[in-house]
């Protein structure tokens, strides 16, 4: 007589099982809201609060724009302005800031990421405040540079965020933490070196099968690289010439960023349509920036594929055709 097996909950199917993240888990992004480029007199904000450095005599100021030696040390104010109707909570941090990669925008580090120039120098008096509704709270903050800082710029962040998690919605269980930053742009003291180049250009054209039946498009894309120690201000010129110096294509290309940060380099592409469909050429981006100006190119050939193989089929056949007539035509020897 077989033994009962003894008795176990049964689990419930996959699909039901509650799901549990960790916190690092559910921290998908930190939403973060930057002062705008230094020519646009604006405060950062998202429409909840706003973080801003506090007015001086001379008038507001977006921004904070700092110079200083190596082993001076810095003070300066920054103001939290609450403009819900409920108190709000912030954590207080100071952040590097850098490139994205994906289109050069100007982004922080968060903070739980290793600080090296800004975010390691700068720091606020308090960590946490608490904001009323509707009103501000003004914070201290110091800056020491160290002895051994590079010269030429720097650029960071004073953020306020809030730790509180927000569901970004949708069907995937992830949350997103809010974060209003002021940019800080600091000079140190030192030889200052503008040096910027255009790297690794390549060309992949997208034609159509047979010339005239649809649009000849080819994606460029190129890297721009600031070497040097101050934050440059690029414009890209692209210019694709064909057959005999022929002029194809001059346009400023779209998506440079506003601002390079020093020793940041940037993957740009630049789409363009209407590519001719036959043509030997090169594509050249030209970069220019304060006191610099850089290009490079790459080689730019387009042949219709279905032409071009139709031609080599016939060629080859013709080829042998030739050769098989030569060898029937060779007297037989015994």
């Amino acid at each position: 007589m077989p033994r009962p097996r003894p008795h176990r909950p049964t689990r419930p199917p996959k699909a039901l099982r509650p799901l549990r993240f960790p916190l690092s888990a559910a921290l998908a992004a930190v939403l973060l809201t930057l002062s705008a480029p230094p020519d646009t007199a604006k405060a950062a904000e998202n429409g909840e609060w706003s973080v801003h450095p506090v007015s001086s005599a001379l008038g507001g100021r977006p921004y904070f724009h700092l110079a200083a030696g190596p082993g001076a040390t810095l003070a300066d104010r920054a103001t939290v302005t609450n403009k819900t109707a409920a108190p709000l909570s912030f954590r207080l941090y100071a952040a590097d800031a850098y490139n994205t990669e994906r289109d050069g925008g100007f982004a922080v580090r968060t903070l739980g990421e290793r600080q090296r120039g800004i975010g390691a120098w700068a720091r606020p008096g308090r960590e946490r405040i608490t904001v009323p509704a509707r009103g501000s709270v003004t914070v201290p903050f110091t800056l020491t540079v160290p002895e051994d800082a590079e010269p030429g710029d720097h650029a960071g962040a004073l953020v306020a965020l809030d730790e509180r998690i927000a569901p970004a919605g949708g069907s995937v269980a992830v949350g997103v933490r809010r974060a209003v930053g002021a940019r800080i742009h600091l000079r140190v003291s030192g030889p200052a070196v503008s040096a910027l180049s255009v790297e690794d250009v390549a060309v992949r054209p997208d034609r159509p099968l047979l010339p005239g039946t649809g649009e000849s498009r080819a994606l460029i894309s190129y890297t721009l690289h600031n070497r040097g120690n101050t934050t440059l201000a690029p414009k890209v010129v692209l210019t694709a010439r064909g057959l005999f110096g022929r002029t194809l294509l001059t346009r400023d290309a779209a998506g440079v960023p506003a601002e390079l940060l020093p020793r940041q380099k940037v993957r740009l592409t630049e789409r363009w349509r209407g590519a001719p469909q036959a043509e030997w050429g090169e594509i050249r981006l030209t970069a220019t920036a304060r006191d610099v100006r850089e290009s490079a190119g790459a080689r730019y050939v387009a042949v219709p594929w279905l032409p071009a193989v139709a031609l080599a089929l016939l060629a080859a056949g013709g080829a042998l055709a030739i050769r098989l007539r030569r060898r029937t035509r060779r007297p037989r020897t015994a």
